[in-house]
């Protein structure tokens, strides 16, 4: 089960992903501090998937309109009849 898409595009800028993995770890020490080590476990692990989701495995595929687009259009290039009358 996939809990964070990196294809959408709301990913895309760096700046994001890391603000992303930045609060998470950052709750995490504000719960750490506080009486519920239980929620500082929550969020430290979610900010661990978040990590390794956004920043370390992030890879990004195009979408699958443009892929298509690009793959209707050269088979469109390749369907143009050739004169082959000599």
């Amino acid at each position: 089960m996939q809990l964070i898409d990196p294809n959408h595009p709301v990913y895309k800028p760096l700046w994001v992903r890391v603000l992303i993995v930045a609060v998470c770890f950052g709750w995490a020490v504000v719960e750490a501090l506080g009486p519920q080590p239980f929620w500082a476990v929550l969020a430290g692990g979610l900010g661990a998937y978040a990590a390794w989701m956004l920043l370390l495995s992030f890879n990004p595929q195009p979408p699958k309109a443009e892929a298509e687009s690009a793959a209707v259009s050269d088979e469109a290039e390749d369907d143009e009849p050739t004169d082959e009358k000599k």
